[in-house]
């Protein structure tokens, strides 16, 4: 077996700096590329289909992501857990996690596919797709939830090998079923006219691959990350404790999704080109998010192992730097992508009318985005530190329940995409506000309860 030590980063010694920069560089390379399945998907609908499918593609957004998230939470879970094991050099339990985390990934999955199949038609009709646009909203649905358990398995594989510090195999493998999208997308809709249809396969067997891949990475480890198919069984308490953390992250992402719904239900009725728009818009701004929430899992994973090893300062240390390198990275990401705007959008789509709207989403999320970061470098040193319920409290309370409050009492007195659209950094900086006060006296505690050889801190 070949060992994968020479990714891993100890993030326990040294200096911290540097290392946070070896370890989020690879991870917003992966991120982008996992955001440019998307875009590939829109820009070659949008330009060698049509608006209507692209319409299609983006009305479908706010649903995949509700079917996902719960997921993505759980594999918040699984970060905190392992490095936790990592700093406290606990392997037997490490690699319980490993096989625990698998099999999560392998069966809840599937069940999350069939779910997904079954309610995607119901829900697209309740978000108020326009009728021209939803019978390719569902078929893009359900071939995409068909595919759920290989986004999940890669989802918790990568998650494992992040807290080892190893951010540089899962960019290759995406990199790799990236450039496997993009062709199978060109092949599906040029060659064999297949339009949605054509780029939710060709996304999936992307999918397929990549979670291949870093199953491999885990079956070939050397140490405690080996998975082994024949091991692969819930640990009845590790599994309790995965949820105990990762399903309020797994609500809270799933909240956001429900507010993001209601925002796209609120677009929806601005008619197909708008939708287009703010589709193709979704996509660059999703670049910019891609770029910052890698500081959330720096954050995290950082403070993670150093709490496992009872090195506090530390993670006081990496929490800080995680949000400065996230803001600089928001302003100057967003700040080109804002600069670069028209030309952007022009790569989606030639119709001058969708680039208009597409403006108005651009110019408002892109020069703010650096808020979003921040909070969730917040968010990622409380999820790392154990807390769990009262970051997702915060978070649901300032984005999910302030969004809908704000659609159906604010955007009534100016029912625009701009005034739509400022709903967003609003809620971002009252969660950092909110959060940013909760983390310093939790440090504060942690820090005192070194000094009293007591530890206060969630378990």
């Amino acid at each position: 077996m070949s060992s994968g030590k020479k990714y891993q980063i100890d993030m326990c010694h040294g200096p911290i700096f540097s290392k946070i920069v070896i370890f989020t560089i690879p991870l917003i390379a992966a991120n982008v590329m996992a955001t440019l399945f998307n875009s590939a998907d829109m820009i070659v609908v949008g330009r060698f289909a049509n608006t209507q499918a692209l319409a299609a593609v983006g009305a479908t957004s706010g649903l995949t992501a509700l079917v996902l998230n719960m997921f993505f939470g759980l594999s918040s879970g699984v970060s905190v857990l392992a490095t936790r094991f990592i700093g406290a050099r606990d392997n037997k339990s490490l690699n319980r996690v490993v096989h625990t985390a698998i099999a999560i990934a392998a069966y809840g999955g599937t069940a999350m596919a069939i779910l997904g199949i079954i309610i995607s038609r119901p829900v697209l009709k309740l978000m108020g797709t326009p009728p021209e646009i939803l019978t390719k909203a569902c078929i893009y649905m359900w071939i995409y939830c068909a595919g759920i358990p290989f986004v999940v398995l890669y989802t918790f594989g990568s998650a494992i090998l992040r807290a080892t510090g190893d951010t540089r195999r899962p960019l290759f493998y995406m990199i790799f079923a990236g450039i496997l999208n993009v062709l199978l997308n060109l092949f599906f809709v040029i060659v064999c006219k297949m339009d949605v249809a054509g780029v939710a396969i060709a996304t999936k067997i992307a999918n397929l691959v990549s979670a291949w891949l870093v199953i491999k990475a885990l079956r070939r480890a050397d140490d405690a990350t080996h998975f082994s198919w024949r091991k692969m069984k819930l640990d009845w308490k590790l599994f309790l404790q995965m949820l105990r953390l990762g399903v309020p992250a797994g609500i809270q992402g799933s909240c956001f999704s429900v507010s993001n719904i209601i925002i796209q239900s609120a677009i929806n009725s601005f008619g197909a080109i708008a939708i287009a728009g703010n589709t193709a818009a979704m996509n660059i701004d999703g670049l910019v998010y891609m770029t910052c929430v890698c500081f959330f899992h720096t954050s995290l994973n950082f403070t993670g192992q150093n709490y496992g090893a009872k090195k506090y300062h530390r993670i006081v240390r990496s929490i800080l730097l995680s949000m400065l390198c996230t803001a600089a990275c928001g302003v100057i990401v967003g700040g080109t992508g804002l600069i670069l705007g028209k030309q952007l959008l022009g790569i989606y789509t030639t119709d001058a009318e969708v680039i208009s709207w597409g403006m108005f989403r651009l110019k408002i999320m892109l020069s703010t985005y650096f808020l979003c970061g921040v909070m969730d470098a917040i968010n990622g040193g409380l999820r790392g530190l154990g807390y769990s319920f009262i970051p997702m409290f915060v978070s649901v309370m300032g984005i999910c329940v302030f969004r809908i409050f704000w659609v159906y009492f604010i955007l009534p007195i100016n029912n625009s995409l701009p005034m739509l659209i400022t709903s967003y950094p609003i809620s971002w900086l009252g969660i950092i506000i909110i959060n940013g006060s909760i983390l310093y006296f939790a440090l504060k505690r942690l820090l005192a309860s070194r000094k009293k050889k007591t530890l206060t801190l969630p378990a």
